[in-house]
This record gives C-alpha cells, sequence and structure tokens, in this order.
C-alpha cells in the first residue's frame, strides 16, 4: 500500500540520530572489540564489514572454536566494553530540542509512539531519563533477545502499542531502520539528523524522507504535529 494511503496510528523511533545527538565512534568500538578477543585468538582480528554488534557475535563463535568455554567470558567483556563507550557518547549527547514537544503532540492526538534502539538502556536513560512519560514502549537492546534490523523488535514494539504493522510508521537516521520497517512490514521514513542525507535514504527504499522527526511528522499528520 502507498505510504500516503496508510492510516498511522503508531510512530516507532530510532533513538541515537532520530531523537538525541550522540556520536559514537564505531570504528574505534570495533578496534577496541578487537583488542579484546585478541586476548584468546592467534592473531588479533581485523574489523571487517559487519556492524559492532553482529562482529561481537560473530567473534563470539571464532573465540569459542579456539578456547571452548571462553566465548562468553569474551561476550560479557567486548559487551561491557561497548557499553561504557555508549554511556560516554550519552554523557556530551543530549535530546533534539523539539524532541519532547512533538512526542507530546502525538499523543494529544492518539498516536501510539515507541522508541527501539540497537543502544543500551542506560545510555538511553541518561539522555531521556522521562522517555516513559513521553512513549509507552523504549526497547533498548537488552530487552529483545535480536535487535534491528531484525524485525521482533520493532515488532515487540508494536505488540506493546497493539498496532498493527500496516498501521504503524518506523522513523530512523539510517538505511538499517529502513531495512528493519520493510522487514516487519510497516511504513518507513528516513530524517536526515545523523550521518545519511535524505537522498540516500530515499535511494534505502524510504517511504518519505525529511530534514528532521519534526519535519517528518507536520508532512504527516499536519502542521499541529
Amino acid at each position: 500500500m502507498p505510504q500516503k494511503q496508510r492510516k498511522i496510528n503508531a510512530v516507532v523511533f530510532d533513538f541515537d540520530g532520530t531523537l538525541a545527538h550522540l556520536v559514537l565512534d564505531f570504528e574505534a568500538m570495533k578496534r577496541r572489540v578487537a583488542d579484546i578477543a585478541a586476548a584468546w585468538l592467534p592473531l588479533r582480528p581485523e574489523p571487517d564489514g559487519l556492524a559492532a554488534l553482529e562482529w561481537i557475535d560473530a567473534l563470539r563463535r571464532e573465540v569459542e572454536a579456539v578456547a571452548p568455554g571462553s566465548g562468553s567470558a569474551f561476550f560479557r567483556a567486548a559487551h561491557a566494553d561497548v557499553q561504557a563507550m555508549e554511556v560516554e557518547a550519552a554523557s556530551r549527547g543530549g535530546l533534539f530540542p523539539f524532541t519532547r514537544g512533538m512526542l507530546a503532540q502525538l499523543a494529544r492526538r492518539g498516536v501510539g509512539t515507541a522508541i527501539i534502539t540497537r543502544n543500551c538502556a542506560a545510555a538511553v536513560a541518561m539522555v531521556f531519563p522521562d522517555a516513559a512519560a513521553y512513549c509507552r514502549a523504549v526497547l533498548a537492546r537488552e530487552a529483545v533477545p535480536r535487535v534491528k534490523p531484525d524485525p521482533g523488535h520493532l515488532l515487540a514494539a508494536l505488540d506493546i502499542l497493539n498496532v498493527a504493522p500496516g498501521e504503524a510508521l518506523m522513523v530512523g537516521d539510517h538505511p538499517l531502520d529502513v531495512e528493519t520497517g520493510r522487514l516487519a512490514g510497516t511504513g518507513t521514513a528516513g530524517v536526515a539528523t545523523g550521518r545519511v542525507s535524505q537522498a540516500d535514504l530515499a535511494r534505502a527504499g524510504a517511504d518519505r524522507t525529511a530534514a528532521d522527526a519534526r519535519e517528518l511528522m507536520r508532512a504527516v499528520f499536519g502542521e499541529t504535529a
């Protein structure tokens, strides 16, 4: 169904780069993960094209194959280091000025809202401690078995909102968010407040794009959004 014909009863937002400004050096994160893995592997692994979380999963299997019983120890150490980087970035970040007002207006319109993020819950809470007052669901990575782009992350939020995928819109600043929405069967929208341009988000298949989430909500719901 074309996006303009959808009735949108819920909007699910990504967090970093969509509702908040957080700067994470993902290449540095992967280098630190490689340093941790090197304690178990015969050669220090070189970062590849996988995102950090998925690379940790792959390295866990490699560590377990080389040093049986050590995969879990590596996994815990790597995730602790990643979380430390996320919390440090959160201490320097902040919500976009429009975020709270936009979410409050959506609530007044009767539109359900949720946040799903690959970030840790501690980082989200540091930047947006009152998120639960604005969104019915806030699902950081600890809340789900598999993070986006696995559609289960988005579907878990929609289950809480009690909204079908066909009546929902997934909003994010990265092609991964577009992929998540497509896999879950929602509408998709990209915002250029992260590191990806509107043109690139459109090329990734977003049904809509906008300069930021507030502009997007105004386009979807009207000027009062």
